[in-house]
């Protein structure tokens, strides 16, 4: 199954403390993994930003809101108990907890309408925030991964349009970036100089030249077939080489990447899509606009108190 939204964890989570009983919040993310029946990969699945596993940060924003309307509280820190109201709440057999539900109580519409901007004179309420099954977190890491796929979309129609000694030197400048090709220098001899059999060029793998790379690169409009892979392949074996990239503007057929996988020479191929993805993870043609720092509670600094 799909990893649960915070919401649909709410009342499993309530219900979880139903026996007054104080809990570990620990202790509950395994009990509730365990009632979601939630593989091993989805426990591992994490936030975009990697911080945290995705599953428990959704219970521990669960635990945040049923705290805030008053259904949770806690006297020390990694724990939780139910409180009177959670307990009245539960009395009446919900079919569900949700943000609509939570809206009820004074507390949680406060939490939520919470002006974020403390410094003006004006002390006016925000509207409430659109009821969502997404975290803060979700919400962000949603917005990012748009603004990246506009940018990746854009980045790549640039690539297209740009000329093929442009296309080159874009090569070497990504190859450089993720440590390979020794020194922009030296990447930018040997890409391009080769033209024997197939290959563009060949880079050090490292920077001190242990071993070395073949590469291939395309500025194609059309699909990559097999055929051109397998003429790749051939001039590697005809250099006894065995590592290569194969690097276009365009896509791969399902039998081009098949071969690719199967015969003993490695090579990577990267279509497109992942050459934008690449240059945004290394900054190449592209330039930050701006960051956002996410913070939590330093739990080490509290852990005398």
């Amino acid at each position: 199954m799909t990893i649960p939204d915070y919401q649909t964890i709410m009342l499993p989570l309530l219900r979880l403390a139903a026996d007054g009983q104080e809990h570990r919040f620990r202790n509950a993310v395994e009990q509730l993994a365990a009632e979601f029946q939630i593989t091993a990969a989805e426990r591992n699945e994490l936030l975009p930003s990697g911080t945290a596993p995705l599953f428990d940060n959704r219970v521990g924003w669960a635990r945040t809101y049923l705290k805030q309307a008053g259904l949770l509280q806690s006297s020390k820190r990694g724990t939780f108990q139910i409180t009177d109201r959670g307990k009245a709440l539960l009395g009446k057999s919900p079919k569900q907890i949700d943000v609509g539900l939570l809206d009820r109580y004074d507390e949680f519409r406060a939490f939520r309408s919470r002006r974020r901007d403390k410094t003006e004179a004006d002390v006016k309420l925000q509207e409430p925030e659109p009821v969502t099954d997404q975290t803060p977190e979700d919400a962000l890491a949603s917005a990012y991964q748009k603004l990246r796929k506009n940018l990746e979309d854009e980045l790549l129609d640039q690539i297209k349009s740009a000329s093929a000694a442009f296309f080159e030197r874009l090569v070497i400048d990504l190859l450089v970036a993720m440590g390979y090709g020794g020194s922009r220098q030296d990447a930018g001899r040997a890409v391009g100089r080769s033209g024997d059999g197939g290959i563009d060029g060949i880079i050090k793998e490292d920077k001190l030249g242990l071993d070395v790379i073949y590469v291939q690169a395309k500025r194609w409009e059309g699909t990559v077939g097999r055929p051109e892979i397998q003429k790749f392949a051939g001039a590697l074996q005809g250099q006894r080489a065995n590592k290569g990239v194969f690097i276009t503007t365009s896509t791969f057929t399902r039998d081009a990447e098949e071969y690719a996988n199967v015969i003993n020479s490695k090579i990577i191929l990267i279509d497109g899509e992942r050459l934008a993805s690449l240059m945004v993870d290394h900054n190449v043609g592209v330039a930050p606009v701006g960051v956002y720092e996410l913070k939590k509670i330093d739990s080490d600094y509290f852990e005398g108190e």
